[in-house]
């Protein structure tokens, strides 16, 4: 089993392990100080990296390093971080790095980049083409809670069951705060200390390391969220910023949950239309009739798990994992239809579980990466992406206002989608029984004063739909410049032709596109890829 396919299977039953939660909280206000005259973090920003080869098994030409980062920034003696970085070189003349993040929140920026970088090497015909381990995540003390495959709080968690009904909805709730508690004691310090707003700020110690005057980046995903909060933090130190997939700043996580339902159903149906042309399809030749059956089919599982040949069983949450995850791009659309005439056919659950981890097995790789951490725990992904959002997220209704929030929603929800719809409201009780994150996103992430950034929404976006671009684009104010996808899938870069020229032209040569023009559907991905 490789190690990024073990990661996604721990962290499988976890809701939270769908397709994109998304939940846009806010992080503590800032500490005084870290522009001229930084109170008490001279010290991390006089650093510089120190590259070297990485480990085995990883690109030749992949070198590694590592950064020094307070734990707490309002009180930069308390304790520091390492953060495991890693670059391959500019081919070309350099003008310095252009970071980047990948999303999640609780992808390893490392890991994406030695085994995907090359996607990403146009860019290196004018930068070091760097990325990160943000605090928590991968090789940077990393968080955990404790989660094995068959965990009884992460199946407590995941179980299926009517979150309308309250005596489920209290038996849900007190799962989470027992994950909750699990999750503070595997995870040690870092975990209160991972807010975006923190992140933000270890960007800007790895722009100075980097030896950057102004932070040149690419985020995806939630990588667009920290790209905003660093806008606001620190807005005259932005210089070429480009946002793909953008996050929502300001719906509350009910609100965003409802958005992403819609967006996730609205994918599949372009799927199910796609589908239903081919002979092959599972699901029979009539649109209404296939949608039918995928809604039976998530139940079903529910109701009635099947083996799946690991010790386990596949669920209907598994299920809708997968399909959330397939509908990201049309390239794995066959590969969801074989998976499923397996499943009906033969029972065989190999596609889903395959799918539903993320679709992609990488070869194995030493657990003691570049900067010297400890193993990475299994389930990192998942416990840091509830750990970031959770950090980010204001909210902490009581427990009976939140059996009564669900009591409100589940129709909606289930109208928005009934394959999506009662699985994600699961997801609005993640935070339940972590301490309050703050509000800077909400209240402080607007009428950035910054260069201009480039913001790329895709009309098919099953997780960051393409009004959150354009919403976040007015809310950010002049600077925000807005490319419009006109195609299926989750971001544009990797998957047109059109959105990658255009992000590099403006990335390597400060080229901007006008503000609302567009790109069509392209025949297929960008050369190379």
């Amino acid at each position: 089993m490789s190690a990024k396919s073990s990661v996604r299977r721990a962290a499988r039953h976890l809701v939270c392990a769908g397709a994109a939660a998304l939940t846009l909280l806010g992080a503590g206000p800032p500490a005084a100080g870290d522009g001229g005259g930084r109170t008490g973090l001279d010290r991390f920003y006089g650093q510089k990296v120190t590259w070297s080869a990485c480990e085995a098994g990883t690109p030749e030409d992949l070198q590694c390093g590592k950064v020094t980062v307070p734990l707490d920034y309002a009180r930069p003696e308390a304790g520091t971080l390492d953060l495991a970085l890693a670059r391959y070189r500019a081919t070309g003349p350099s003008r310095g790095s252009v970071l980047l993040n990948f999303g999640g929140p609780g992808v390893s920026g490392v890991t994406e980049l030695a085994f995907d970088g090359r996607r990403f090497m146009d860019l290196a015909e004018g930068y070091d083409v760097v990325s990160f381990d943000p605090r928590g995540v991968g090789r940077s003390s990393p968080v955990s809670c404790g989660l094995g495959p068959d965990d009884e709080n992460a199946r407590a968690v995941g179980a299926a069951g009517d979150l309308t009904d309250p005596r489920t909805a209290r038996e849900r709730l007190a799962a989470w705060r027992r994950l909750a508690a699990a999750c503070a004691r595997h995870s040690g310090p870092v975990q209160a200390h991972m807010s975006t707003l923190d992140t933000a700020r270890d960007l800007d110690v790895i722009r100075q390391a980097l030896g950057d005057d102004k932070l040149n980046y690419l985020g995806f995903s939630y990588g667009t969220r920290l790209g905003a909060v660093y806008a606001a933090r620190f807005p005259g130190r932005v210089g070429r910023m480009a946002l793909d997939g953008v996050d929502t700043l300001t719906e509350s996580p009910a609100e965003e949950g409802l958005v992403a339902v819609e967006g996730q159903q609205r994918a599949l149906g372009s799927f199910l239309d796609w589908c239903v042309q081919d002979t092959a399809c599972p699901f029979g030749d009539d649109r209404r009739v296939a949608e039918e059956r995928i809604v039976r089919l998530v139940r079903s599982l529910d109701e009635r798990p099947v083996p799946n040949g690991l010790g386990g069983k596949l669920t209907g949450q598994d299920l809708v994992n997968a399909l959330g995850r397939a509908l990201y791009s049309k390239r794995l659309w066959p590969s969801l239809e074989r998976a499923v005439a397996s499943l009906l056919r033969d029972g065989d659950t190999h596609g889903i579980e395959v799918l539903s981890h993320g679709g992609v097995a990488l070869p194995e790789r030493r657990d003691d990466g570049p900067a010297g951490t400890a193993a990475i725990p299994p389930d990192n992904p998942s416990a840091a992406l509830m750990a970031i959002n959770c950090a980010d997220d204001p909210d902490r209704p009581a427990a009976e206002q939140l059996v009564r929030e669900l009591g409100r929603l589940g129709a909606e929800y289930e109208r928005a989608s009934p394959v999506f719809g009662r699985h994600r409201l699961n997801e609005l009780l993640m935070c339940h029984g972590r301490p309050r994150g703050t509000d800077f996103i909400r209240d402080k992430v607007k009428n950035v004063d910054t260069e201009k950034m480039l913001l790329v929404g895709t009309r098919g976006d099953p997780a960051t739909p393409y009004r959150w671009t354009v919403e976040t684009a007015r809310r950010l104010g002049p600077s925000a410049v807005v490319l419009d996808n006109r195609a299926d899938g989750h971001t544009g870069y990797l998957s047109s032709r059109c959105v990658h020229r255009k992000v590099n032209d403006f990335l390597l040569y400060g080229s901007l596109p006008a503000n609302g023009s567009s790109c069509g559907e392209d025949p297929g991905p960008p050369g190379g890829m």
